[in-house]
């Protein structure tokens, strides 16, 4: 990512080191990896993910320090309402979005996958789960299933009290326990099933094909009206097996295995540069969802590993 998380240490979206080296700096990039994961999986934007913690940053710059007793508490309070302006924001941008809206892709240590609650909620499946949940239940989603924060801290991020919190808990988990995968996967059985999927794609094997994907397997594909992408999902294992087959690039070479969103996954870089991220929905060892994700503005920050953390 050009400012995010990285390995390096990157502290874009706070002052130099040498022109703010205060209490107030340290504490922002301290926890700048938290908050650009609540930022992310409110938003499903890694880019959008990165705008609120700018704006999160100039709002916790002018904060009296003195009165703050959770440095943490408060900047993933500050970072969760201005996720949530954001959240209602995109709402209305997707509404005129061309073609199928998915989740931009990050790429991922592949230690994230060594949390796996963490990666099981960032994985390509969960966010559009989160998707369908409306933007006060995601936060709360969020902050509570996947960060345990308790719910008076909630309440303060999303301005409800703690009985409506706890409310608003009991219907996000039940919304998205009835659309989320079904078991728990392994990255061992995802890439697995990636392996099965890279060869059979690459021969055109139709059988193979079919052995691999669910009956109900969906596939979509998002170019954002930029990139050729199919217009709307594909569903059903048969229908799904003769377009793939029918899909020249998934057989090019340059197809490579890579960690996105703490799940391996596949990338298809092309002079160089990403062309198409497909990640994988896995249901009872069959390959129950493709996303084919080629918007070039979806794929800027997969140039350096993301590090994301609860």
């Amino acid at each position: 990512m050009g400012t995010e998380h990285a390995r390096s240490g990157d502290t874009a979206g706070a002052p130099a080191a040498g022109t703010r080296a205060d209490r107030a700096t340290e504490a922002f990039v301290a926890h700048r990896n938290l908050l650009f994961t609540v930022a992310y999986e409110m938003l499903g934007s890694a880019a959008d993910a990165e705008d609120v913690l700018q704006e999160t940053w100039l709002r916790w710059a002018g904060v009296e320090l003195a009165a703050v007793r959770d440095p943490r508490a408060y900047l993933v309070r500050i970072t969760t309402r201005q996720a949530l302006i954001r959240l209602r924001t995109l709402g209305r941008r997707k509404e005129s979005y061309v073609g199928t809206w998915l989740p931009e892709p990050l790429l991922t240590a592949p230690d994230v996958a060594e949390d796996v609650e963490l990666a099981d909620s960032v994985s390509m499946a969960m966010m559009l789960v989160l998707e369908t949940l409306a933007p006060t239940e995601r936060a709360v989603f969020v902050l509570r299933e996947v960060f345990d924060l308790p719910y008076e801290e909630i309440a303060e991020a999303v301005d409800k009290s703690p009985a409506a919190v706890r409310q608003i808990t009991r219907r996000a988990r039940a919304h998205v326990a009835a659309r989320r995968p079904r078991g728990s996967v392994s990255p061992a059985e995802t890439r697995d099933a990636l392996h099965a999927f890279q060869r059979a794609a690459a021969t055109g094997d139709l059988r193979g094909l079919l052995d691999i994907l669910a009956p109900d397997v969906v596939f979509m594909g998002d170019g954002g009206g930029v990139r050729q992408a199919i217009a709307h999902p594909v569903t059903g294992a048969r229908d799904v097996a003769g377009l793939l087959a029918r899909l020249g690039r998934f057989s090019a070479p340059a197809l490579r295995p890579a960690h996105v969103n703490g799940y391996p996954a596949l990338v298809l870089r092309v002079g160089g540069e990403v062309d198409t991220v497909v990640a994988v929905r896995i249901d009872d060892g069959l390959i129950s969802g493709l996303y084919s994700v080629r918007n070039p503005a979806k794929l800027s920050h997969m140039r350096r590993e993301t590090v994301l953390c609860r």
